[in-house]
């Protein structure tokens, strides 16, 4: 199981042709009435809009430590197992990284609380609207299902946070004198 995910850290083919079949299988789950040609299609084209999210973010997340793809994908590797990088030129990288990150997730989070407002007013337009018509179990299945979206979105978010301070403050501590 490591290597499948150090293979789709370090591959943006692999990532891709994940992609492609969660987008195809999707396809078929939501358009069971359309032919497979049409999901297989749908499914390409939401790899392409994933695809070039994740190359985007990957380039911004590039620039930032001043690392190749290689590099990026161990520095976040580190970043994950809270493995502080022994190399300065990788400390430094490491350092240029966690900022960038930081700086990013202090951005989205002043729109937080309105993605998840909006979440939870359309859960519960929802599960009105499906009362009000009868039909109940599908309504309160999205409204779990955005229940527990928002709550693993704040949850990864928090847990992102901790490994961002962690390495920032053990990098400050590495970059300190020692008397």
């Amino acid at each position: 199981m490591r290597g499948l995910k150090r293979w789709l850290d370090r591959s943006p083919t692999a990532q891709a042709v994940l992609i492609v079949l969660l987008g195809v299988g999707i396809s078929a789950l939501v358009r069971r009435d359309e032919p497979p040609a049409s999901w297989v299609v749908h499914g390409v084209l939401y790899a392409a809009i994933g695809i070039a999210i994740v190359a985007a973010q990957r380039r911004r997340a590039r620039r930032a430590s001043g690392t190749d793809v290689r590099g990026l994908a161990e520095l976040n590797r580190k970043l994950r197992h809270r493995e502080v990088p022994s190399d300065p030129e990788e400390r430094e990288a490491m350092r240029r990284l966690v900022a960038d990150h930081l700086r990013r997730m202090e951005r989205a989070g002043r729109w937080l609380p309105y993605w998840l407002g909006f979440m939870g007013l359309v859960a519960v337009g929802i599960l009105v609207l499906g009362v009000v018509n009868g039909s109940w179990l599908f309504p309160l299945g999205y409204a779990v299902f955005v229940a527990g979206l928002c709550s693993w979105v704040l949850w990864m978010r928090r847990l992102s946070f901790d490994r961002c301070h962690f390495m920032r403050s053990a990098l400050e501590r590495q970059a300190a004198p020692v008397s």
